[in-house]
């Protein structure tokens, strides 16, 4: 009897790590995906946004909490108009390549490299209303050595942190200050102007610098043609040295695009991967 009783714990005790054994590795392997094996625009969204992403299956993006978000709608061939306005998350990463660097070429008509957007993409990274981002902001001194200015920004992908290691180099390049001071907002929640867009401003992960140095597309034309026709002169008079410093900390610059916005910069570091 005490023989069958010895082995029956051995038996038992012997089983029972393989059941934890298994358990473990199959949830590595869930948050350890081999990226060489998925999409290049969602290898490039895993690594820019490291941490909020579990695993990609059945074309959609599983996020930390287990929501789930289409990542292809399969519609080729989508005019400008269905870009701006119907983008998907593969639209997203892969319909416009941002040029990034001080060499990049003046846009061409309809090349708006970072304004095609998958609003439920930012939504749910950043909050679904204005009192949801506002728990997430945090107050960043902007060039706190020559002006230090309070800014409101937020803190998801540590972009609070972002925003202060761009203040704190430009603070040492006072050849560039005139283009920084009197900056012209963060966190915003409201529309773009003449869409029932949301703005990039709303979710508290962009800056516009100074407007008195500022060019915007709206601002020389007097309407827009949804489709993108319009021809539109370029402006710029905001030097390329500063856009680097921007571009080094993940941020896309406005001037990039045929329907351009020079003051205005915006995080999005899934546009700047090679």
């Amino acid at each position: 009897m005490l023989i069958f009783k010895l082995s029956l714990l051995c038996f038992l005790w012997s089983c029972q790590p393989k059941v934890e054994i298994k358990s473990e590795i199959t949830e590595k392997k869930n948050e350890n995906l081999n990226l060489d094996s998925l999409p290049p625009g969602i290898q490039k969204l895993m690594k820019a946004y490291p941490g909020h992403f579990k695993t990609f299956e059945n074309n959609e993006i599983v996020w930390k909490d287990g929501t789930k978000m289409p990542y292809d709608d399969f519609k080729k061939d989508k005019s400008f108009a269905q870009l701006i306005n119907e983008a998907d998350l593969e639209d997203q990463l892969m319909s416009m390549a941002y040029p990034k660097g001080k060499n990049a070429p003046k846009p061409k008509q309809k090349e708006d490299p970072g304004r095609v957007r998958y609003e439920a993409f930012f939504k749910k990274m950043y909050g679904t209303s204005p009192e949801e981002v506002r728990k997430k902001l945090t107050t960043v001194v902007w060039l706190p050595k020559s002006m230090n200015i309070k800014l409101q920004v937020t803190t998801v992908n540590d972009i609070h942190l972002k925003i202060q290691g761009i203040s704190n180099r430009l603070d040492t390049m006072p050849h560039l200050h005139k283009y920084l001071k009197n900056p012209g907002g963060t966190f915003n929640w409201r529309n773009i102007a003449g869409t029932d867009r949301l703005s990039m401003h709303s979710f508290g992960m962009t800056i516009d610098i100074n407007v008195e140095f500022s060019d915007y597309w709206r601002w020389a034309v007097k309407s827009e043609e949804g489709d993108g026709s319009r021809i539109i002169e370029y402006r710029n008079r905001i030097p390329l040295e500063l856009v680097e410093v921007f571009e080094e900390f993940g941020f896309i610059w406005g001037g990039k695009w045929y329907h351009y916005d020079t003051m205005h910069f915006e995080y999005r570091p899934e546009l700047l991967l090679d």
